[in-house]
């Protein structure tokens, strides 16, 4: 926030959100003011979705996730929201209310987390010094077992 009041010259009040672009939102926003929207009809765009959270305030934002194969939506998308008070009342008014004929399920986004999913990357040929350590540790479990 303390950008956007040097960008104007002046503390920010609400009354003045109307007067500021989108994308400085975007870069100023926590994740508090990004919704997650799950069991949303295939047939959901995402200006219907944007148009259906527009009343609870300022939408920056609406995206829907596409199958990347099928070309189509996967059930879920995002909401962000210009302030984080705007997301709450959004999440109060729209959780469990139907959408295009189907219950959505609105809640805060949680952060995006990669744990490695999809294909593995490729890290050069192994080690020699690495290969010859557990050469020797096998070695040395055989000549163990075999004293036994």
């Amino acid at each position: 926030m303390a950008a956007i009041r040097r960008l104007l010259g002046a503390k920010t009040s609400s009354s003045y959100s109307h007067l500021l672009p989108p994308a400085l939102y975007i870069c100023c926003r926590g994740i508090a003011s990004k919704l997650f929207v799950g069991g949303l009809s295939f047939y959901t765009t995402e200006k219907g979705l944007s148009e259906a959270f527009f009343k609870y305030g300022q939408v920056v934002e609406a995206k829907i996730v596409m199958d990347r194969v099928s070309d189509r939506s996967k059930g879920f998308g995002f909401v962000t929201f210009a302030s984080e008070d705007d997301a709450e009342n959004a999440i109060s008014e729209m959780n469990g209310k139907p959408l295009n004929g189907r219950v959505v399920f609105v809640d805060y986004a949680k952060p995006e987390s990669n744990y490695g999913g999809g294909m593995p990357i490729a890290r050069g040929p192994p080690n020699l010094t690495e290969a010859r350590s557990v050469e020797q540790i096998e070695a040395s479990v055989r000549s163990t077992s075999d004293s036994l």
